[in-house]
């Protein structure tokens, strides 16, 4: 039993680290653009398929994820160029359905050139197996890895936002973008920037999932609706908000997942119990992230400047 915890706890957690990949890029998107992109979870789907298709051809896993990103990359900014920056100064229902519109255009494009059938990678050689944590605890190298990767991500990430000029410039857009731009700064270069960081976290989260997940169109639909969760939890425009409130949302929804049957044991019978848990479980985020809108309507860690 103890062992069965332990293992859904790093599970959660590296969900959670997953998530805030996705929300990391979407809260400073929303935040500093008071931009509404839901197409953000397109860029997860395409980081996975970069990544299954680089890594294929090339046979390395760390050179196919560098060109999954760079790919990934590039299309961003030509979505940016193209379609996102003109929507900047519009509404957000002229954002929403643009964005929604793209969705729908991309994932029909993914199964154009991909297939509608789901694809796989294997996990590299070098990052198969797994680790004995304890008396009968193994856990798997690569899942390990992603958490590694991912903590060393949000480090590389709060240190850009924290200590750099351009960190400056994005944490005050995410407090003031009017302010920002009344000052002189040229916040069209801003957003691209604030847009090519988002792009890179979604396709790089996308592209380290394609080894554990199916790989198939649509599968970032999901994850952006999570994402959405993470970041009103943890506060607009909020880097470390989107850290902890991500890992938080990883837990809740691992363990509820887990455990939900065997709580529910203890006040109905186990048939009953089995038919309520699947409903049940993919509720509890939402209470989450209801029980906290109430009581903390800017988030657990709102942006400085938004609270």
């Amino acid at each position: 039993m103890l062992s069965l915890f332990v293992i859904q706890v790093l599970n959660g957690l590296q969900f959670g680290i997953l998530l805030f990949l996705v929300a990391a890029g979407l809260t400073l998107v929303f935040g500093v653009m008071d931009f509404i992109n839901l197409a953000h979870g397109v860029q997860y789907m395409l980081g996975a398929y970069l990544a299954v298709m680089f890594i294929s051809l090339t046979g390395s896993f760390p050179l196919g994820l560098v060109l999954a990103l760079a790919v990934g990359l590039v299309v961003g900014l030509v979505l940016e160029f193209l379609i996102f920056r003109h929507l900047y100064d519009r509404s957000h229902l002229d954002q929403v359905l643009a964005t929604f519109g793209l969705i729908l255009t991309l994932n029909q494009s993914v199964k154009l050139l991909w297939g509608a059938a789901p694809l796989s990678v294997a996990v590299p050689e070098w990052l198969s197996g797994s680790i004995l944590l304890g008396e009968g605890i193994l856990y798997p190298v690569y899942r390990f890895a992603i958490l590694v990767a991912g903590l060393a991500v949000a480090g590389l990430l709060w240190l850009l936002v924290e200590r750099t000029r351009t960190g400056m410039l994005v944490r005050a857009g995410a407090s003031n973008a009017r302010m920002v731009s009344a000052l002189g700064v040229d916040i069209n270069r801003l957003f691209m920037v604030v847009f090519a960081f988002g792009t890179m976290l979604a396709g790089f989260a996308g592209a380290m999932a394609a080894p554990i997940l199916s790989v198939e169109p649509g599968m970032g639909d999901s994850v952006l609706i999570l994402a959405f969760v993470v970041i009103v939890i943890g506060g607009i425009g909020s880097i470390r908000g989107a850290f902890f409130a991500a890992l938080i949302v990883g837990l809740v929804d691992t363990l509820g997942r887990s455990y939900s049957v065997d709580f529910l044991r203890l006040f109905t019978g186990p048939s009953a119990a089995r038919g309520i848990a699947g409903g049940l479980s993919s509720m509890f985020i939402y209470v989450l992230m209801a029980v906290v809108l109430f009581f903390r309507p800017d988030g657990l860690w709102p942006s400085r400047g938004r609270t």
